[in-house]
């Protein structure tokens, strides 16, 4: 370990990769989210280099089959396999893990990197806010599912590890999450920008709570990944709000001196260093900047451990299931 480089904002996923390839080799990974021009798949291509498997997600055949192609194309040996993965529908996302606690290998490392981009009002098939639903209920319920295939990796030199995607977006939140909103959503309370921060609140708030009740059997980090410009930033809702900061031109394209851009590489690399990073395996439950530990940049209300408890038990209630590990 003491031969690893030091991280930064500018180093780039395959960089990452590279330098912890000792700690990726063998192992089998899935990444949620991984529509091209979007970190995820930028995570998975720089894994792929020298994972044994990396199993990549999405909702939309089409979209998972091109950045599919794609990781192949740039990385002739990996070993990718696509997972139809709706998390925005519970039935769905039990489908899916059903399919992977069927596969033969364990899985090492699982990253919850899929979010639903700010949008207006919508509910999902099981009377969720759609937001919170993709970005905190679906990726809550999936990888609990996932925590027997996830232990059966185990081994002496490896706990396995479950990253959550955030963003700064999370101290941001003002109190944390409304209950009230994922519990009895309503379009008159509703904020597409307010919804995103508590469901990235939500996202270090379960990472916290994972690790607490894991107590060692499982390690989980979250992350901000910086500000990269995605499809996330692309959609009707987000463009003004991007605008107003002083990030996107009148265009709704990326301003260079109006914020700290990072390339879609530069972006993807701190969930490379969450999963892989032996130097942070004593710190589980942490939150990630620029490839480091900066739990100093997670708010208050991100890391209460009763908001995450309460949080926890609140969406056991509305999946329908009490975990124990």
């Amino acid at each position: 370990m003491a031969s690893l480089p030091a991280f930064s904002a500018l180093t780039t996923a395959g960089e990452a990769a590279t330098a912890l390839a000792a700690f990726i080799r063998g192992k089998n990974v899935i990444i949620t989210g991984t529509s091209l021009n979007g970190i995820g798949c930028e995570t998975a291509r720089a894994i792929a280099r020298h994972a044994n498997l990396v199993v990549i997600t999405g909702h939309n055949d089409e979209r998972l089959n091109l950045a599919a192609e794609s990781i192949r194309t740039s990385v002739s040996a990996a070993n990718v396999r696509c997972l139809k993965l709706d998390l925005a529908s519970l039935a769905a996302v039990r489908a899916a893990a059903a399919e992977v606690n069927a596969y033969s290998e364990p899985i090492h490392v699982l990253i919850n990197n899929a979010a639903k981009p700010m949008c207006d009002f919508a509910l999902t098939a099981d009377g969720l806010e759609s937001q919170l639903a993709t970005g905190h209920v679906g990726p809550f319920l999936f990888t609990h599912l996932l925590v027997p295939k996830l232990r059966a990796s185990a081994s002496a030199d490896w706990t396995p590890r479950v990253v959550f995607v955030s963003s700064i977006a999370q101290s941001r939140g003002g109190t944390g999450v409304d209950f009230d909103m994922l519990l009895t959503p309503d379009a008159g309370n509703y904020a597409p920008r307010g919804v995103y921060h508590q469901v990235k609140t939500a996202n270090v708030l379960t990472a916290g709570e994972l690790t607490r009740r894991g107590a060692g059997k499982i390690h989980s980090y979250s992350l901000h990944p910086g500000l990269i410009y995605t499809n996330m930033l692309a959609t009707a809702t987000a463009v003004p709000f991007f605008r107003s900061l002083g990030a996107l031109d009148d265009d709704g394209q990326p301003i260079p001196e109006g914020c700290a851009w990072k390339t879609l590489e530069q972006g993807a690399a701190t969930s490379v260093v969450a999963g892989f990073d032996p130097r942070i395996a004593d710190r589980p439950g942490s939150y990630l900047d620029d490839c480091v530990i900066a739990n100093e940049h997670a708010a208050t209300h991100s890391t209460n451990p009763e908001i995450a408890k309460k949080l926890w038990e609140v969406t056991e209630g509305i999946v329908g299931e009490s975990f124990t590990f």
